[in-house]
């Protein structure tokens, strides 16, 4: 049975936070009028500060980029005072299941995690799973959430864009079932059900209907997968009938990936299963700058974990001062909502979009010729304004 959700909201800019809601705000940056949104998931019993009001939060390097931009989360946090201790746990590609195991007490016991990307070497043997898949199971962190939109400062070639991505985590293709049936012959199962099925369409109008969407759209393949991604769609559907007030529509996945570099705009509220949502959130960030900007958090009914919308292993540019660390930063901003600390959040999200208006600031991935240590030097320059 689908368990209940209490969901809750921060906006992008100006955070706010209501028991119950998804709450709204508007900030206009000079030159620029733009909504810049997040939300949270309001758990049952949400994580409460302990020692002094302090929070303890699991930080998860993982590979590539990640153990720098984790430096550089710290740094900033440190500048802004946020009451926030990190219980780092080394996990990467290479780790073993004991180390991997601990890593998953510690999100159980802290309850929330900031996570660097986990790199999965398609070279080692099929019995090795991919640690942030395995993750995202054992803790149920069920909806994949990643807010896109058009930011000022970052050149792209669609504006306008504002789109709520939802991804349905723990299940799909990405069910870990593959079996060589006889030789030469592989099955690999894709694991639809209705009760995931229905938990995720019921988080994704949920969601819309507090963040005053009007559209919510479903991605499938149900006119070839007929069983599975024809039980998706039903319970979408089924769904959908709850809620008049809200447009729905489906779109069959090759179709809509197609309409989303052609005509974003038209996208509202997107819902989807585990193999589409990856390949669509891909898309959505290359459309609104590149992976070094949008961040992305999975929520479930007790655990919750932040981390960049996209993979950005970019091992080429492993400790060269290059690396872009506005999503990992936007990420714990949303964290930081998530926690109820939303004038921390505010404090530094608004630092940090502002670094994207100067191009001597900006990094190499997104036009700019600025370093990572430029970013931060800029963030906490505004930060210490604002103090």
């Amino acid at each position: 049975m689908a368990r209940k959700m209490l969901p809750a909201a921060s906006c992008f800019v100006k955070a706010m936070f209501r028991p119950t809601i998804f709450s709204h705000s508007w900030e206009i940056l000079p030159g620029h009028e733009i909504s810049l949104k997040s939300f949270s998931l309001k758990c049952k019993v949400p994580p409460s500060a302990k020692y002094g009001g302090r929070h303890t939060v699991t930080m998860i390097p993982g590979d590539g980029i990640g153990p720098e931009l984790m430096l550089q989360v710290k740094t900033v946090f440190r500048y802004a005072c946020v009451p926030v201790d990190f219980e780092v746990v080394q996990i990467n590609s290479t780790s073993c299941e004991e180390d991997f195991q601990y890593a998953i007490m510690s999100v159980r016991r802290n309850r929330v995690a900031l996570k660097g990307n986990i790199e999965t070497n398609h070279n080692l043997p099929p019995c090795h799973r991919s640690r942030s898949s395995m993750l995202r199971t054992i803790l149920d962190l069920y909806a994949h959430v990643i807010h896109f939109q058009s930011l000022p400062g970052v050149r792209t070639r669609h504006g306008n864009i504002d789109i709520i991505v939802i991804r349905e985590n723990t299940e799909g293709e990405y069910s870990n079932l593959e079996y060589e049936s006889v030789k030469g012959v592989i099955e690999s199962l894709k694991i639809i059900t209705k009760a995931k099925s229905l938990r995720i369409a019921e988080y994704a109008f949920q969601l819309a209907q507090e963040m005053g969407r009007k559209k919510v759209t479903a991605l499938h393949k149900a006119n070839i997968m007929k069983m599975g991604d024809g039980l998706f769609l039903q319970c979408c559907r089924e769904v959908a009938s709850r809620y008049p007030q809200i447009t729905f529509e489906d779109m069959v996945v090759d179709n809509a990936t197609m309409q989303l570099v052609s005509q974003p705009q038209q996208f509202d509220v997107m819902v989807m299963p585990n193999l589409y949502g990856n390949i669509v959130n891909s898309i959505c960030t290359g459309l609104v700058g590149g992976p070094g900007i949008v961040p992305g958090a999975s929520y479930g009914p007790i655990y919750a974990v932040f981390e960049a919308a996209a993979k950005q292993y970019d091992r080429d540019i492993v400790n060269k001062n290059m690396a872009n660390p506005t999503a990992m930063l936007l990420a714990s901003c949303i964290l930081l909502d998530y926690l109820k600390l939303p004038s921390y959040a505010t404090t530094i999200r608004t630092a940090v979009l502002a670094s994207l208006k100067d191009k001597n600031v900006r990094t190499p991935d997104i036009g700019g010729q600025g370093t990572t240590m430029d970013v931060i030097n800029n963030a906490i320059n505004h930060i210490s304004a604002i103090d």
